[in-house]
């Protein structure tokens, strides 16, 4: 009996522990995602403005 019961302990933790990792990876992708997407954006809107400053050149 008592090993039936270590058993189910230890099949929570693996799945508790594992949740845990997919939790903090799925953190860091969105964190990821967010930075690319203002990375991004800051990007564009330089090219924005220099596009705009040769325009106003001619």
């Amino acid at each position: 009996m008592a090993s039936s019961k270590r058993m189910v302990d230890l099949g929570y933790k693996l799945f508790s522990g594992s949740m845990m990792v997919l939790t903090l990876y799925g953190g860091y992708l969105c964190s990821m995602r967010a930075y690319r997407y203002f990375k991004r954006r800051e990007q564009l809107e330089a090219a924005a403005e220099n596009q705009t400053e040769a325009i106003i050149k001619e």
